[in-house]
């Protein structure tokens, strides 16, 4: 398999350094690794902290900047960052309005982020959290116990931090957070594996002609596999499942995300498809978001995550943002 990097020991390392020369408005620990506002902190403002395993690009540096992230914790591909990160993230970024971490429901995430608050508070900083839960494909998988979380992390992250842009307290910040989470859902599907540069081969075996229904963003197995379907079958098979577990009454955001390696022209094509079965369902979609943004490496696939909304927070959606990978409004 063909690769654009040096080693994989340096990966991460290398993307990072990468990273602070396009980027001169972010503050980029290439050692520690850790990714800050440059203006942080920011006085009176909650700040928001989030990360992961590297190889889920944008998630979650690129999404570090005025209206979103205060500061992002990349870990190694496909691993949790440790605590010494989380904790010196939220040390560089708090004001003393107190910090708020966002967390993807998977285990090593979920227990080290929760040392991470331990740690800090420890140090005098006020530390909430919020779980992101919104995968409806499978419960229980190999990196999780509950619902993996997925594509709503971008909402959560967009809509909590643009009421912590507007002066909201912690308390009002972390409940934003939470309501997102609670009125999203997500599905994902596979086309093909992901290979991850340790390995340097496909990390499971799709073969051709076939396609996986549920993926996680780890490469995780999902609900089942069939011969490969149309984009309208798989709009029908997945935004159907995310309507049945979420039954929204009222508009919703619509993300079609890419899964690293299906281009724009096929996302938007299936996007066509997507807004078809929310129309027949009579589901209004409020606004779309189209792109590759919760990515697992070079895996073919796609991803629909829909995020029921009420006038509060479909205006702390547009409201502006400024970030390496969403922008709006500035």
């Amino acid at each position: 398999m063909k690769m654009l990097i040096n080693v994989p020991e340096t990966v991460v390392a290398d993307a990072l350094r990468g990273m602070a020369a396009a980027h001169p408005e972010l503050t980029v620990d290439v050692e520690n690794r850790v990714v800050v506002r440059r203006d942080a902190p920011v006085a009176g403002k909650v700040a928001l902290v989030s990360g992961g395993g590297s190889g889920h690009e944008p998630l979650h540096a690129g999404f570090v900047g005025p209206g979103m992230l205060s500061a992002a914790c990349p870990g190694e591909v496909f691993t949790s960052p440790v605590p010494d990160q989380m904790v010196r993230a939220a040390a560089a970024v708090d004001s003393g309005a107190g910090v708020l971490f966002v967390v993807k429901n998977y285990t090593g995430d979920v227990l080290n982020f929760e040392m991470a608050a331990e740690l800090a508070e420890d140090e005098g900083l006020q530390v909430s959290q919020v779980l992101v839960n919104d995968d409806v494909a499978v419960t229980d998988s190999l990196f999780t116990a509950g619902r993996r979380g997925t594509g709503a992390t971008l909402f959560v992250e967009k809509i909590a931090g643009a009421a912590a842009d507007e002066g909201a307290p912690l308390e009002r910040v972390t409940a934003v957070a939470r309501q997102v989470n609670e009125a999203s859902r997500s599905f994902g599907v596979a086309l093909g594996a992901v290979t991850t540069p340790a390995k340097g081969s496909p990390t499971f075996d799709l073969p051709p002609g076939e396609l996986e229904l549920g993926i996680g963003i780890h490469g995780e197995p999902g609900r089942e596999r069939r011969p490969m379907m149309t984009s309208r079958e798989i709009a029908d098979f997945a935004v159907g499942a995310v309507l049945d577990d979420l039954r929204p009454t009222g508009p919703v955001i619509v993300l079609v995300n890419g899964m690293g390696a299906t281009p724009l022209l096929e996302l938007y094509g299936f996007n066509a498809e997507v807004q078809r079965v929310l129309s027949e369902r009579g589901v209004v979609a409020a606004r779309t978001l189209v792109g590759n943004y919760v990515t697992s490496l070079d895996m073919a696939g796609c991803s629909v995550t829909l995020c029921q909304v009420d006038e509060e927070l479909l205006r702390l959606w547009d409201a502006p943002v400024e970030t390496p990978a969403l922008r709006w409004g500035r």
